[in-house]
């Protein structure tokens, strides 16, 4: 498949390298020439330089033969007008990247007209990220599959884990709980277990099921927190909006504190209904002010990585009981987990990963299944893809038992109608069912792929 991106930013960079290393052919656009060569060390994709509104760069990265076109440069109408222009030279299939909230708004209306495949917006889903974690906080991370009916939690066993020591199928007898703990990193080394598997304190896990069994496990275990009702924000910026409105929307009490006067104003008049606070967030005198230790949510979304993780750092030592923090760098990432800060969100991850999903429906559409959502887990060391039988297999009518999967892969959870299904050995993959499976491997493309 032929993938042309324009812009070499923080989304388009990523998503070359996650492309690229799934061996699609990736060809980026981007006026920055040192930019550019920067990337083609790093990885395998050709370059063209130049201004990606313009045809003949465009024709010169060859866009009519394009199977797809994604428009991730800094502005809004220059990722749409990219896309317009595209599908006007012969590419098959266009998405942008539209992060103006006006703009977003109106997508479902524009996507037609525009000619848009699909329409991703980074911090609307960042937002959307965070506030899960802010309404189940005993979770780092919560992905969801099967618009939302199983959810696939992260967690970190503490020293008081009254699961750790305990191998995962006496887990399952002990407590009677629908779920499946799917992924397990222990140090440096990460696991996809059986039941054989000793869990320790220390341990991230990661657990599929339904949201009420998920909340049962964690109340058994005694690991349940309430949900957050008193969040502080640290930045005011598109996040911060969106993340504030789904919060005001549930209930809970919002401050945001930003440093702009002008945006403050602007946010003022956006959320009237939250409390906008003036002033910088990394002054320790202003947090104690305005009851940073009265929180039950502190999450840092400035645009210094470095700046966020102090801000956080500084709200665990007053005790604050979640944390959320934005860090763009991976290179910091597994660096503020180290520290104790267990929930750390990216804009361009997010992108990422539903960019990919929509990549891997297109290649395999002539299949049996379609890759319907896909999830980096574990600092991308796991993936978690679900699949949607739509007919007939080699796999399907036979029970897993009976199926020789490859090693490091597992199927979590089968959803069927409106029915979860935690597999055992007796289950069967049917036509219709929506299947999740949590693989070592990377890119797979369809069901048959995790069988010897």
């Amino acid at each position: 498949m032929d993938i042309v991106i324009i812009g070499d930013g923080k989304v388009g960079h990523k998503l070359a390298m996650q492309l690229s290393g799934e061996n699609y052919n990736v060809t980026l656009i981007d006026q920055c020439e040192k930019k550019l060569s920067d990337t083609v060390n790093e990885m395998d994709v050709s370059c063209v330089a130049g201004d990606g509104g313009s045809a003949e760069v465009q024709r010169k990265a060859d866009v009519p033969g394009a199977d797809l076109v994604i428009a991730c440069t800094s502005t809004d109408e220059m990722n749409l007008f990219c896309c317009l222009l595209a599908r006007r030279l012969g590419a098959k299939q266009t998405i942008a990247r539209v992060r103006n909230p006006v703009y977003a708004e109106q997508m479902h209306l524009l996507k037609e007209d525009l000619k848009l495949s699909m329409a991703v917006n980074p911090e609307l889903a960042l937002a959307g990220e965070i506030s899960r974690v802010l309404i189940f906080p005993s979770a780092a991370k919560i992905e969801t599959f099967v618009k939302g009916r199983v959810e696939l939690v992260e967690v970190t066993l503490n020293e008081k884990s009254v699961i750790a020591g305990v191998p995962l199928s006496g887990l399952y007898k002990k407590y009677q709980i629908k779920m499946l703990i799917c992924a397990v990193q222990r140090r440096q080394k990460v696991y996809i277990p059986d039941g054989s598997f000793v869990l320790e304190a220390g341990d991230k896990i990661n657990i599929a099921a339904s949201h009420r069994e998920i909340e049962k496990f964690f109340r058994l275990t005694n690991s349940m927190r309430n949900k957050a009702k008193n969040v502080m924000i640290c930045g005011g910026g598109r996040v911060a909006y969106y993340l504030a409105r789904q919060l005001l929307a549930l209930g809970m009490q919002v401050k945001i504190v930003e440093q702009s006067e002008a945006r403050c104003t602007e946010l003022c008049e956006l959320l009237p209904k939250a409390t906008i606070i003036h002033g910088n967030a990394t002054e320790h005198e202003l947090l104690e002010e305005e009851g940073v230790a009265k929180a039950d949510a502190f999450v840092t979304l400035t645009g210094m990585d470095e700046e966020n993780i102090i801000m956080s750092m500084y709200a665990k030592m007053r005790g604050v009981p979640k944390i959320v923090t934005k860090v763009n760098d991976e290179g910091l990432e597994s660096m503020v987990e180290q520290l104790g800060i267990e929930s750390v969100v990216s804009a361009k991850n997010v992108t990422a990963n539903a960019i990919t999903s929509y990549v891997r429906a297109m290649k395999n559409s002539m299949g049996s299944s379609n890759v319907e959502t896909v999830y980096k887990l574990i600092g991308g060391k796991i993936e978690a893809l679900e699949f949607l039988i739509r007919e007939k297999a080699k796999y399907t009518g036979i029970p897993l038992k009976n199926l020789t999967l490859k090693e490091n892969h597992l199927v979590a959870c089968i959803v069927r109608k409106n029915r979860i299904i935690i597999p055992g050995g007796d289950d069967t993959l049917e036509v219709g069912d929506s299947v999740i499976v949590v693989s070592m491997a990377q890119g797979l493309e369809d069901l048959e792929d995790i069988l010897r």
